[in-house]
């Protein structure tokens, strides 16, 4: 039932019991449908670097749902701002000082090189 409804609506993650928020591949379904449901993933899968993936190549700002770890990656964050400058804001500082990244994310968006 749950499988069906994130099919339909990524979303719908948001109603699902923890159990399920943490279940990969229901997951994966749920985010490949819409990343935005990656707000609503278990805090461990927050940290698996394909699924985040997903989420952040269809839309950059979900770099801010992603773990730490992902945030700090270099070149995590360059695919991120590589679709959706403003993804800057969400990176860690590191990325942030990294000229290739905010190049990337200026020649995105302009107004990206505030959040650098």
């Amino acid at each position: 039932l749950v499988l069906e409804a994130v099919r339909q609506n990524g979303e719908a993650l948001y109603v699902a019991a923890a159990e399920l928020r943490a279940d990969r591949e229901l997951v994966l379904e749920a985010v490949q449908q819409n990343g935005l449901a990656l707000e609503f993933v278990a805090p461990e899968l927050r940290a698996d670097r394909e699924l985040v993936l997903e989420a952040v190549r269809q839309n950059g700002f979900n770099l801010h749902y992603a773990a730490p770890e992902l945030r700090a990656d270099r070149d995590f964050v360059l695919e991120a701002v590589r679709h959706n400058g403003l993804a800057l804001k969400y990176a860690a500082a590191e990325p942030r000082d990294d000229r290739e990244v905010v190049l990337e994310a200026v020649r995105q968006f302009g107004l990206a090189l505030r959040f650098a």
